[in-house]
């Protein structure tokens, strides 16, 4: 009998009820809460699903020593948790992004360039803020780049950088991507005027095949020639583009963009989800990072759209920009290109800004990894 009680004891102390701290369960509601906003409201559900389960693995209570838990080397998930760690997964899922990105918007409107450039101001202003509260340079670097709206851009620098922060600084970027609708609206709103708003722009003019296959490469060329420490990102940029347009590598180019980018997207949102350990995560720090990436998502909005009514003043009426499209220099392609197009019908069901508004939006994702080079340049 004795027997059997001390059996069913050491049972006891290996389940997870045993093992169980509040922060366990906090955890685990945040995560049912991801997935239950990302099905109910369709917020960036390839990401919050992945994410927000994972948050629920990785915060299943565990006897110490088992060897399954992410952070305890040589486990399964430890092993998976690499390509985050070690940055392999956010290349990868530019190539992808590459391969489904068309840039014709961009080529045929080079001064919308300008925008994304400006949007940038996200993650400079957050660095800024971030080193005022007290963070490390590094850290604060790794922060800032939530601002760009890019979360694999956030994770390969914060692997980088700041890898002690990069559970918080990933859950935060996706988080507030999944929420750019909802940020981004009323802060173009309170920016612009009923007249702004009615600004119609002309149609991108037709951009030949022969200046999209030369578009990747030279925009590579120039690219990481400036900031060569933004190599693996724009690489794989630009690469998975030039499969996309050059015609001859259609196989190519479907499989970056649809089999290889899924799993890769799952992979990350799975093990990023599972780093938020509550032990690790649940700390004011984190709560800090996720103040300074909000911080940086309204900077990022606001400048974007100020840029834009700025040049405005020296540009002739007939070829003004609607500073709607502002928004859409942040990198959250092509979520917050919609928002410029729905928020501009509201206004005007007759004026369509969605092309218009994809040049800065891609431009922004050049202007991310262009920025995540720079500040890995300085501070790596």
């Amino acid at each position: 009998m004795n027997h059997i009680i001390d059996s069913l004891q050491q049972f006891w102390q290996f389940t997870g009820f045993a093992n169980c701290a509040w922060q366990n369960l906090v955890m685990i509601l945040i995560g049912i809460g991801f997935v239950t906003i990302a099905i109910l409201k369709e917020w960036e559900p390839l990401l919050l699903v992945p994410i927000g389960f994972g948050m629920i693995i990785g915060n299943i209570p565990m006897f110490p020593g088992l060897n399954i838990g992410i952070y305890e080397d040589g486990s399964v998930l430890n092993i998976l948790y690499q390509g985050v760690r070690q940055g392999w997964y956010p290349p990868l899922i530019f190539l992808g992004i590459g391969a489904m990105t068309d840039f014709s918007a961009l080529i045929s409107q080079p001064r919308l360039v300008l925008i994304g450039a400006a949007a940038q101001m996200g993650i400079f202003g957050a660095y800024l803020l971030a080193l005022a509260l007290g963070f490390a340079p590094n850290e604060a670097g790794a922060i800032g780049i939530i601002g760009g709206a890019d979360g694999p851009t956030a994770i390969f620098l914060s692997s980088k950088l700041a890898p002690d922060l990069m559970g918080a600084i990933a859950v935060s970027a996706y988080s507030y991507m999944a929420l750019v609708p909802v940020i981004q609206r009323p802060i173009m709103l309170a920016l612009t005027t009923k007249k702004e708003r009615l600004i119609e722009m002309p149609k991108p003019r037709p951009v030949s095949q022969r200046e999209k296959i030369i578009f990747p490469i030279a925009g590579f060329l120039v690219t990481a020639l400036i900031v060569p420490s933004g190599l693996p990102l724009l690489g794989m940029l630009f690469f998975g583009n030039l499969l996309k347009e050059s015609g001859v590598t259609r196989r190519l180019a479907e499989t970056a963009r649809g089999p290889l980018i899924d799993v890769v997207t799952t992979l990350i949102g799975l093990t990023v989800g599972a780093s938020t350990q509550a032990d690790k995560f649940l700390s004011g720090k984190s709560l800090m990072i996720f103040g300074l990436g909000l911080l940086s998502f309204v900077i990022a909005t606001a400048s974007g759209v100020l840029f834009v009514k700025f040049i405005n003043l020296f540009l002739k009426k007939g070829n003004k920009i609607n500073p709607l499209i502002g928004n859409a220099g942040v990198s959250a392609v092509p979520d917050s290109a919609r928002v410029s197009e729905v928020v501009g019908r509201e206004s005007n069901p007759n004026n369509h800004l969605l092309m218009q508004a994809m040049a800065p939006n891609v431009a922004g994702v050049i202007g991310s990894a262009v920025a995540a080079g720079i500040l890995l340049g300085f501070l790596g």
